[in-house]
């Protein structure tokens, strides 16, 4: 599943594509996404100019020039693919995770512009659209969700009063969106991993110490993560030719059975299941 990186990789693509460009034509070839397509969707869309591609946590949203907005949110398996008139598009991934080209399966929406065009794909169909018709409505949409790594909010004092004597282990706290918006899985573990804690540990057992790595850590691995394309984890490049690279920088994910990445440490990379998701951490740093 794409996290927050992965998305502003895409953010970035788009942005850089379709900014002040206007629609056309809108295609649905397939209303049944995790919520089915606005029935207006295409009405919606035509005829607006994209002013910018904007993102909050793991969302995009398309500001368009009647001051309205249109969401996408990728979820498990959604791909956004860019197709340019006259050109052989080899690469038409805006991102760096799952396949590199168009598929000819599951390609459910076409957003049609004069010089490109646009193709949602989603396998899984746990990806989905929304229309949301002004500002407040917007504000309103993301009024629930916690605060992005790299908001000021996401302070120390928001971070030790949010976790006072809570029993739940930190790992699900990081992945918990009402806590903290757009870590996911991946970099949860990598986190975990460079602040020294075991995923584990119940969320009111941490000092302050830790909820400041914790704070600094996960700015610091989302920066790189996004600096470098996101992960992809197969050999796979983006609409711009460049491969995602971050994945050969985890310490920890997917590393089961590796020698600890710490020149101190002996420790030996584990990997347990938490929540029904792969959790991997050092057994010797990380207690």
């Amino acid at each position: 599943m794409p996290e927050l990186p992965e998305v502003e990789v895409v953010r970035q693509s788009l942005h850089k594509k379709i900014k002040q460009k206007k629609v056309k034509k809108v295609i649905i070839r397939n209303r049944n996404l995790r919520f089915k397509i606005p029935l207006n969707l295409k009405s919606f869309l035509k005829k607006q100019t994209i002013i910018k591609v904007d993102r909050f946590s793991k969302y995009l949203i398309l500001h368009l020039s009647n001051n309205s907005f249109c969401i996408f949110h990728l979820g498990m398996s959604g791909t956004i693919h860019l197709i340019e008139k006259n050109k052989k598009n080899i690469f038409t991934n805006t991102s760096f995770y799952s396949y590199t080209s168009l598929p000819k399966k599951h390609n459910h929406i076409e957003i049609i512009f004069e010089d490109l065009r646009l193709v949602y794909n989603d396998p899984r169909r746990f990806g989905f659209i929304e229309i949301i018709n002004n500002p407040n409505l917007l504000k309103q949409r993301f009024s629930k969700l916690g605060p992005e790594p790299f908001n000021l909010k996401f302070d120390l004092n928001y971070v030790c009063s949010f976790l006072k004597d809570k029993k739940k282990n930190i790992k699900n706290f990081l992945l918990d969106q009402n806590f903290v918006s757009g870590i996911g899985n991946i970099y949860a573990s990598e986190i975990l991993f460079l602040s020294k804690i075991n995923p584990d540990l119940q969320a009111r057992l941490l000092k302050k110490d830790k909820c400041k790595s914790i704070i600094i850590n996960s700015k610091k691995i989302l920066l790189d993560a996004i600096k470098k394309g996101g992960s992809s984890i197969r050999d796979f490049k983006g609409v711009s030719g460049n491969s995602g690279n971050f994945q050969k920088e985890f310490k920890v994910y997917e590393r089961e059975g590796l020698n600890c990445k710490r020149l101190e440490c002996r420790g030996i990379i584990k990997k347990k299941v938490i929540s029904n998701r792969s959790t991997f951490y050092c057994n010797n740093c990380q207690k």
